[in-house]
This record gives structure tokens, sequence and C-alpha cells, in this order.
């Protein structure tokens, strides 16, 4: 097949309001920013992709504008010319010649997939190895830091079979306030639902200590990124206190030789799987193998994208058989506004994978128009 080459890389940051406030441990969003990317061959086919970070710089290194200008202005001419339907040879070119920048990869990459399963008549979980499943269970962010608000929300989404599981957004309270939170909705809850905490690096160890085994007692399952990601030693210790599982996320940020570390420190039971703070779909797959060899459970993360960047996350986890923590790929219905055609499949507390060649979804271009800063 002759080659066809990748003739041009644009980038867009769109503004898409969230129903609700969405309190994190650093940051409450009003509203997502996030880069749509597009990829253009020399023989007409275009792919899509899509980086979302949180709270601009709060979360990570990277922002909106610091994607956009890193893609416009050093991942662009690097990738220029390179044959369109190969994106290992274009991640190749990134990697030598751009340090770091996760996000800004993890996007051009999955629009250069996106290229490749057009090209082939495939979905993109046909190009990563072949899904084993076509429907991902997926849970629910409570965030609104109110416990009689997020306690409806629950009961909503379970009578509206959208969601059985649910994560709580703690660490900007007194521990105790946050277990007293956590605690009345899963009381209220009961064993109707699987109740999880994120707490976004918020704790010192001191503090985690103490609040770990509550957070048990209260019913929790699995406790996110209690810890300063660095703080492998810590979260050893952390998964000693028992009733809970401890799952690494900010540390899993680099790709596979984060995840090694993780593994030999014995640092997690369980890893986050983010494309983006990954550095893209075959990276985080790489992480997934290394979870996979040490024995930990994998949960597929989310950035909060958009519908075009949890359409490129779910034909990454569909292809995984091990997926114990589920996945958290709701962040389109957060958002009061729509950028695909065809907005994605949620019913029965699953997501479906996109069937349809590449990404299988596609953007409404008046939308998309309207949303762009």
């Amino acid at each position: 097949m002759p080659a066809d080459k990748i003739a041009a890389v644009e980038t867009r940051i769109l503004r898409l309001p969230t129903i609700r406030p969405h309190a994190l441990a650093m940051a409450t969003m009003q509203a997502q920013r996030t880069v749509l990317v597009t990829v253009k061959s020399a023989e007409g086919l275009e792919g899509i992709g899509e980086a979302a970070t949180i709270g601009g710089l709060s979360y990570v290194e990277e922002s909106p504008e610091s994607i956009k200008g890193a893609i416009d202005t050093y991942c662009a001419p690097l990738v220029q010319g390179v044959d369109a339907t190969r994106p290992g040879a274009a991640m190749a070119a990134l990697n030598a010649g751009v340090v770091g920048n996760y996000f800004a990869k993890s996007a051009i990459e999955a629009a250069l997939f996106d290229i490749a399963g057009k090209r082939a008549g495939l979905p993109v979980s046909e190009l990563l190895g072949g899904r084993v499943r076509d429907r991902l269970p997926v849970l629910w962010v409570l965030a609104s830091g109110d416990t009689e608000a997020d306690i409806a929300e629950a009961e909503d989404m379970l009578a509206n079979k959208r969601h059985n599981a649910f994560k709580l957004k703690i660490g900007t309270r007194s521990w105790r306030e946050d277990v007293a939170h956590v605690a009345a909705i899963k009381a209220a809850l009961g064993a109707r639902a699987s109740l999880r905490v994120d707490v976004n690096q918020a704790w010192d160890l001191a503090t985690a200590r103490q609040a770990v085994p509550a957070l048990a007692e209260a019913g929790v399952d699995l406790i996110e990124q209690p810890l300063v990601g660095w703080d492998l030693a810590g979260a050893a210790e952390l998964r000693q206190v028992g009733g809970a599982a401890i799952m690494a996320d900010e540390a899993v940020r680099g790709g596979p030789p984060a995840a090694l570390r993780i593994v030999a420190g014995r640092a997690a039971d369980a890893l986050a799987l983010k494309p983006a703070q990954c550095g893209g779909l075959t990276a985080c797959q790489g992480v997934a193998a290394v979870a996979q060899a040490g024995g930990l459970g994998l949960y597929g993360g989310t950035m909060l994208e958009a519908g075009v960047g949890t359409a490129a996350s779910a034909h990454l986890f569909a292809t995984l058989p091990g997926l114990a923590w589920g996945t958290e790929l709701f962040a389109p219905l957060l958002m009061s506004e729509e950028i695909l055609e065809t907005p994605l499949d949620y019913r029965d507390f699953e997501l479906a994978v996109p069937t349809g060649p590449g990404l299988g979804v596609a953007l409404d271009e008046a939308a998309v128009k309207e949303l762009t800063e």
C-alpha cells in the first residue's frame, strides 16, 4: 500500500460548560477546556484526537494553551510527511524530538489511529489487538461536595440505570469531614452501588494513615491516589493498612516506566489507565501490560475528555481482558454541550464502544465552531 503522508495538523481549543460545578481537591470546574486535534493526510483522509487537562495547570504541567502551542510549533513539523497510516512511525519521531508533553502526543496518536482505521475499514480497537468486549462498565463521579445533593444524584443514576458505581472527589476538607460525607452516602446507597474515593494527592502520610481505615470501615472499595504521586514508599505502607484497595493515578504519569516503578515498589493494588498521561494509546497499552504482569488490577480512567477522547480510550479499554475496576468514561455526560454528530451510547450502566472505522465518531462541526474559543 503506497504511503499517504501527513499533510497538516490543526488544533482548536473548545470550552464545554459542565452541567453542575465539579469539585476536585485542586480545582472546582464550571467548564472543561479541551484541545481538538485534526490530522489531514495528502489523500484527503482526516483523523481526530483530543487532549484535556483539569483546571488549567492545577492538575498537570500541561494546559490547553501549552498543548496547542506544543503541537503547532514543535509536534506538527516533526510528523509532517510521515505516513499517516503508520502511527508508530509518527510517535517515534515525536518521542525522539519532544520530551514529555504526553497529552499533546496522545491527541496526535489518537488522530493517526483514526486515519489508519478509516483507511483499513476497521475500528481502532482492532488495530490495538482486537476487542474482547463491546460494552464497558462506567461509573459516575459525585463531586458537588454536598452530601444530600450527591445522594439524590446517585439515586437518580441508579433509577435510570445509568451508573451503579460511584466515585467521590474528596480532599478539600478535613479527613474526618470527608469520611462523614462518604459514610453518609454509602449508608444511603448500601449494597446497590460500589463506592470509591479519589483524593487527588491531597493528603500527607500521617493523615492517610488515619483516613484509609476509616474509609474502609465506611464501605469504600477503592482509594485513589491518597498521597503525592512520587511517594511510592508511603503508598506501599498504606497498602498494609488493609480494608480498601489503593490505586495509583497521578503516579502513573509518564507511562510504562512509571508503572514499572509502582509494581516494583508494591505501591498500589490497582492502576488507573489514562492514555493522555501515558503519552498515547500504545504507551497506555504498555502500562496495562506492566500492571497485569505485576498482578495489579486495571481501571479505565479519564481526563474528562469530551466524545473524541472518550471514544479513543474506550477502544483501548475494550481490548483489555482484565478490567477489574471498570471505567469512568462518563465525561461527555458531565458536559452540557455535545460535539459529536451522534452522541456516545450510555445505557444499562455501560458505554457501547463505537463500531465504525477508526474511532467510529464524527464531529458536529457547527457545534464545534460555536464552542471554539
